[in-house]
């Protein structure tokens, strides 16, 4: 089985991460598929950023609920990173949805609503990834449980992923509660025995953030079915390594 690589943020280690160049430069490395994250703005857009806040990714303050999208596009969201990409602003969830439905990649997108549950979040994500025919290779991701289990009321069709940093004392118990297609999990939280109960249960495991040489080929060799990762290019010449060592 091969690994499927997410570009976490983009090639975030290499460019600001969930800009467009940060994207742009997975897709040109190979990744196969890009993960983001979505927040909603004053006015209800879905807007690609992390933090709950402002200052860490862009020259703002305060919270992106409190502004609306029109307001956010004026802040620098890549000088913090290098003057090189002083340039960058954020996206709206629309924006990088046209970009991506004209390439072959898939897409995890991360609902950022364990902190600020935001009203209806799951309701506009899943108009837009309908809107721009991505249904297929979209993942729907969340450390809110309810908020997974409210996706799939409105969406049987697209995947969704409980998001973890523990191991879950009962997989089979989590799932049925929440109606999720898969685990995404720590990779300090991940072992063979898991991976095994996953497999039974046939629920996909991704694991999360893989960047270490060491920590990519365990990932491998446990044979996940997917990680995240800040350095695409790093994790797939570390698979092509891993399926050279282990050709049948």
């Amino acid at each position: 089985m091969e690994t499927f690589i997410f570009a976490h943020r983009g090639a975030s280690r290499l460019a600001p991460e969930n800009t467009m160049a940060a994207f742009t430069l997975a897709q040109k490395m190979g990744a196969d598929g890009i993960e983001t994250d979505v927040q909603l703005t004053k006015d209800q857009v879905p807007i690609l950023i992390h933090d709950e806040t402002l200052h860490r990714t862009t020259d703002g303050i305060g919270y992106v609920k409190d502004y609306t999208f029109e307001q956010l596009k004026k802040l620098d969201a890549g000088k913090w990173f290098s003057e090189k990409y002083s340039e960058e602003r954020l996206l709206s969830l629309e924006e990088f949805l046209k970009w991506i439905s004209n390439t072959s990649l898939s897409l995890n997108i991360e609902l950022k609503n364990n902190i600020i549950d935001y009203k209806d979040i799951e309701k506009e994500v899943l108009e837009l990834i309908k809107h721009y025919g991505v249904v297929e290779r979209t993942i729907i991701s969340s450390f809110n449980p309810k908020s997974i289990k409210r996706f799939k009321r409105l969406s049987k069709e697209i995947e969704c992923a409980c998001l973890t940093s523990r191991r879950p004392k009962d997989l089979k118990s989590l799932i049925e509660e929440t109606k999720a297609n898969a685990l995404h999990i720590n990779y300090n939280a991940l072992n063979r025995g898991l991976i095994k109960e996953a497999k039974r249960l046939h629920l996909p495991v991704r694991t999360y953030t893989i960047n270490r040489p060491s920590r990519l080929m365990r990932s491998y060799k446990l044979e996940v079915d997917g990680i995240f990762t800040d350095v695409p290019h790093s994790a797939i010449e570390y698979r092509e390594l891993y399926l050279h060592k282990h050709k049948p």
